[in-house]
């Protein structure tokens, strides 16, 4: 039901996908699909929670920190894995984490960003054996930075998007460097 769902997100958009629709396209009944999901919404919630594991399984398996020459090949490995699935995954460059839908979509209560920001602080951390807190408010403002220009290329669509990768890039390097080194 998720890939039929993420399909026609990709067709339609958020606002034209329904229910019936995604239980069309999966090859179930509607009552089948509602046995798991109240509505759309949550159908969509589903889908954007299984893309931000996929986002920090592949932050974890990918970014070997020990054999990095320097920590900012980390940060540019982070931000490709993010236009990879935008690219790539089915339904994702649509949603996202849930920001075109709701603000606070991921989880009730705490923004998209926070979320994210969270499991991406717990690997990095993990991965270097050090307290998450040391980390938490720079890679917060690092997200944010890199989340605000890359929606110049992929949301806004203002500058071509190599240019804004690469931009992207460089100005989250510049201010962690400032944090970090």
């Amino acid at each position: 039901m998720l890939e039929a769902c993420a399909a026609l997100i990709d067709e339609l958009g958020y606002d034209g996908v329904t229910t019936t629709l995604i239980a069309e396209r999966a090859g179930v009944a509607v009552g089948s699909l509602y046995q798991f999901f109240p509505d759309k919404r949550a159908v969509v919630q589903a889908l954007t929670k299984r893309h931000l594991d996929h986002f920090t399984k592949e932050i974890g398996e990918r970014l070997d920190w020990h054999h990095l020459e320097h920590w900012w090949e980390g940060v540019d490995k982070i931000i490709d894995i993010y236009v990879e699935m935008y690219r790539q995954i089915p339904g994702f460059s649509r949603v996202r984490f849930g920001d075109v839908i709701d603000l606070r979509f991921i989880e009730d209560g705490r923004d998209n960003n926070t979320v994210i920001t969270e499991q991406i602080a717990r690997v990095i951390a993990g991965k270097n054996d050090i307290p998450v807190d040391t980390l938490y408010k720079q890679i917060t403002v690092a997200c944010d930075i890199g989340d605000a220009i890359l929606a110049l290329a992929f949301r806004r669509k203002l500058f071509p998007e190599e240019e804004m990768i690469a931009e992207a890039k460089r100005v989250v390097r510049g201010y962690l460097s400032s944090q970090l080194d």
